[in-house]
């Protein structure tokens, strides 16, 4: 496998698979592992070299300052946010229950697929490529998180947006769920005053919650038309 996408080339392509391959996959073959570990060693790669990055250019931040900024870094949105530049949702093994879920869009799934990735190629080519790799696909995410313009709580976000405009009573509705009790999916809305302002949906009422008010400020943020 390789993935036009990464902009990079995998001398062990078999490396690239497996980090493609979701634990839900790996399940129903046999011999086959899924990309957990590589999750586990991606997180801690990823981590070093922003670390690294922000203690070499921390521009005389303190340390609580530079936690808060690899924090946004490195969180699932952000994370999520990389996966659909690299469009790892269409590269993703799943079972076909767990596509029929939506876990090709899932957010914490296509957030572990990254850190999956990052393993894989430290794993292929090194720390030194590795490195050059996340500073290059993160560099955008970096100047944001420095810039404090990175939200990790939409519905937070979105409240304190509101208040501004005078308005406070925000409520989110769940509109409906489906699917069985372990693989639940729920749709939720963003009102006030009876006016949809967004809607969402994830395979937990907190994840479709989030979505709702993300879908929101978007639109805020834009002009639309909330409804």
């Amino acid at each position: 496998m390789q993935i036009k996408e990464l902009g990079i080339v995998f001398r062990r392509p078999e490396l690239l698979d497996l980090a493609m391959t979701h634990s839900s996959f790996a399940n129903q073959q046999e011999e086959r592992s899924s990309n957990e570990k590589l999750e586990f060693l991606g997180d801690a790669v990823l981590q070093l070299c922003i670390t690294e990055h922000l203690y070499e250019t921390g521009d005389g931040k303190q340390e609580g300052d530079l936690t808060k900024i690899r924090a946004m870094i490195v969180c699932e949105p952000s994370l999520h946010e990389v996966a659909k530049r690299w469009n790892l949702g269409r590269y993703l093994l799943l079972s076909h229950g767990e596509e029929a879920t939506g876990g090709r869009q899932r957010a914490s799934l296509l957030a572990d697929a990254v850190e999956a990735v990052i393993a894989a190629l430290y794993l292929d080519q090194g720390m030194e490529v590795a490195r050059g790799f996340i500073l290059t696909n993160f560099e955008d995410l970096i100047a944001r998180a420095k810039n404090n313009e990175i939200i990790m709580d939409y519905k937070t976000r979105l409240q304190e947006l509101l208040q501004e405009a005078g308005a406070v009573q925000i409520r989110y509705d769940l509109l409906k769920y489906e699917g069985p009790p372990h693989r639940r999916k729920f749709y939720t809305r963003v009102a006030i005053d009876e006016i949809t302002m967004g809607k969402g949906e994830g395979m937990s009422k907190k994840e479709s919650e989030q979505e709702a008010a993300r879908d929101a400020l978007s639109k805020l943020a834009t002009g639309k038309d909330p409804s």
